[in-house]
């Protein structure tokens, strides 16, 4: 039964669309209970999620679970367009495009000093749509990338202080990005598609040390992760001398990141975590994609982004109201590291503020917890490139917000 649950669940992660949920297209939301808290959730006791949120922490797991998490993610937001000399020509939304992120736990006590975890979850996704026929479209009108990571996981408590963990990341990453191609800034002569997909392997490292019963901290450590992309360049257009299939090639680096977490329990039922990940977002650089054969007369696309290295901030506080309920709440922070001239209709996001609530059930055997969010995106401003085919000479995106509703259920065996 329990090795039928958890290829379900590994299925599931691994099938189920993905959206964003932190700054650029990184994901936080792995648990109910981690949306709950804000995403600081790293020393938890008895929760297969401390495979995503701190593999050193699948050490206060008893015995054998199983658990699996779903996180529905409505994205929202307007955006104004503006021509060389400052004037508005265009007065826009997103298309509301509302996706899943999926998580799926795995962890065994192998003996009192031994652990064993595995998850599937996305470390890595998003997705953004806007009208076809808008000047937006002359960026992105469609990009999407699924994304998920299996870890399987080694942890080792050296005593009542010292417990540490090691994991391999198998990383699969889906890209399909979408564009309208324009002459001129007025003349769209036709659409370009871009998709493919790649595997790539890297590694985690994580250690907690406790002061005392009430006292602990963590870090994690994630490393980089290359990826080389081939995939499939179509071009559409009413010219049929422009109807172009093309084989396409990129590299793109997810970033590595540091967690560091704190833990304070106040008594039995009460305990406040805080978090703060540094994320090196400065691998991304640039966006550039090469064809065997030009695409509309070009032999490429390239996209500069330089986007600079970022921090995430967030508090969860959790308290028990007996036995078998629990409520917690969280809020987290997310500094902007898109420039100026890296912005785009990708990832059209400012820094990031999400407020949560959530409440979790649980007895002898199972765990059921629930989670609401509400994600403040904030605004942005970021520069066209019409040398490059955009329609506009800068773009302001507000009145962004993402509503987020999420639900796990974990089991012991």
């Amino acid at each position: 039964m329990n090795k039928n649950f958890l290829a379900l669940g590994l299925a599931a992660a691994l099938l189920a669309p993905q959206v964003a949920g932190a700054e650029g297209f990184a994901i936080n939301e792995w648990s109910a209970e981690g949306v709950a808290m804000g995403g600081a959730r790293m020393f938890a006791e008895d929760d297969a999620a401390n495979v995503a949120y701190n593999p050193a922490s699948i050490t206060k797991v008893k015995g054998e679970v199983m658990k699996s998490s779903y996180t529905y993610l409505s994205p929202h937001g307007n955006y104004k367009l503006y021509d060389g000399a400052g004037k508005e020509i265009e007065d826009g939304k997103n298309v509301v495009h509302a996706g899943w992120a999926v998580g799926s736990y795995y962890v065994k006590q192998i003996n009192d000093k031994e652990w064993f975890g595995i998850g599937a979850f996305p470390r890595f996704a998003m997705v953004s749509e806007f009208e076809r026929e808008s000047m937006a479209s002359s960026n992105a009108f469609f990009s999407k990338l699924n994304g998920v990571s299996v870890t399987p996981t080694y942890a080792h408590k050296f005593d009542k202080k010292w417990s540490a963990a090691v994991g391999a990341e198998i990383n699969y990453v889906g890209l399909e990005l979408q564009k309208n191609a324009y002459a001129t800034p007025t003349m769209n002569v036709g659409s370009v598609q871009i998709e493919g997909e790649s595997y790539a392997l890297g590694w985690n490292a994580a250690a907690n040390y406790a002061f005392d019963d009430k006292n602990e901290i963590g870090v994690v450590y994630r490393s980089r992760i290359t990826h080389s992309l081939e995939a499939d360049a179509k071009a559409y257009s009413p010219m049929p001398n422009f109807n172009v299939k093309a084989n396409a090639y990129g590299v793109v680096t997810l970033p590595d990141s540091w967690d560091i977490g704190y833990n304070h329990k106040f008594d039995k039922k009460t305990r406040l975590e805080l978090k703060a990940t540094r994320t090196n977002w400065s691998t991304y650089d640039a966006l550039n994609v090469y064809f065997d054969k030009p695409v509309f007369g070009k032999p490429n696309a390239l996209s500069d982004k330089n986007w600079e290295n970022g921090w995430r901030y967030a508090i969860g506080l959790e308290h028990n109201l007996s036995d078998k309920y629990t409520v917690m709440a969280g809020f987290a922070f997310d500094e902007s590291s898109i420039p100026h001239d890296g912005g785009d209709f990708m990832v059209p996001t400012g820094l990031r503020r999400t407020y949560s609530i959530g409440a979790r059930y649980n007895d002898k055997k199972q765990t059921v917890a629930v989670a609401l969010g509400w994600m403040d995106v904030g605004t942005l401003d970021f520069a066209g490139h019409p040398e490059k085919g955009d329609a506009y000479s800068s773009a302001h995106a507000y009145d962004s917000f993402t509503k987020i509703a999420s639900i796990s259920y974990q089991r012991k065996f």
